[in-house]
């Protein structure tokens, strides 16, 4: 659709410059200017960008498998106590 708009000489200048820094048409740069602008002032209207949580390779755990924590549990605390019985003795 076309329209009439009545800018700024500055506003104009800076447009321009940005749409030579991107290589694109001045309408293309104000149609997306005026979108992010829009965006920014109305997020819950227009799309929301997809949450990304970074991970971490971490290697493998100097305990073995931690599938079975209730196992691994159970054998650090046998541990445990078989190192007190001996401090007792």
């Amino acid at each position: 659709m076309r329209t009439t708009l009545n800018l700024d000489d500055d506003l104009l200048e800076r447009l321009k410059a940005e749409a030579e820094k991107t290589r694109s048409s001045l309408t293309a740069t104000v149609n997306r200017i005026l979108k992010a602008w829009i965006d920014c002032l109305h997020p819950e209207s227009g799309r929301r960008r997809r949450y990304h949580s970074p991970t971490f390779a971490m290697g493998f755990p100097p305990v073995g498998n931690l599938d079975k924590g209730l196992n691994l549990a159970a054998a650090l605390e046998d541990e445990e106590v078989s190192r007190k019985l001996e401090l007792r003795k």
